[in-house]
């Protein structure tokens, strides 16, 4: 099976948990013409009135910059590996079989499906999971 397995890093930013929260931050990100795969958006634990976004990729200095005026910085506790390749019945437990086999411990997994096609974001504890893990999904 051929999969595209490499590291990326998370983008996170603190947004307020009302309406047009995320929509204020997203649209500065797609006004300098960022091309995201990935967001995720939840609120808080506590009751805050915050939320949180996570974004991937944020690439080129434009993008960066933009990011950086709405709040969003790398996340230097989630190292994430992102895996695209060609759905087929049971590939995630596939892929967290091999790493469980190889050791390393998962923090949070999101995944798709779109057309053929699946993409998964696993989110490992250091850098050294994120580079174990790699190792082990292109042995996949």
């Amino acid at each position: 099976m051929e999969l595209n397995v490499e590291r990326i890093d998370v983008w996170a930013a603190t947004i307020d948990d009302k309406p047009g929260g995320l929509a204020k931050v997203l649209s500065v990100l797609r006004d300098a013409g960022v091309d995201l795969q990935f967001i995720v958006a939840r609120r808080t634990p506590e009751a805050s009135g915050k939320g949180v976004v996570f974004v991937a990729p944020l690439e080129g200095d434009s993008a960066i910059r933009a990011a950086t005026q709405v709040g969003f910085s790398v996340t230097p506790s989630l190292h994430s590996v992102r895996v695209m390749g060609l759905d087929q019945l049971g590939i995630i437990a596939q892929l967290t079989e091999a790493l469980s086999d190889g050791g390393v411990n998962l923090r949070g997994v999101s995944a798709a499906v779109l057309g053929t096609q699946f993409i998964a974001y696993l989110a490992v504890d250091s850098l050294d999971d994120a580079e174990k893990a790699i190792d082990l999904l292109q042995r996949v």
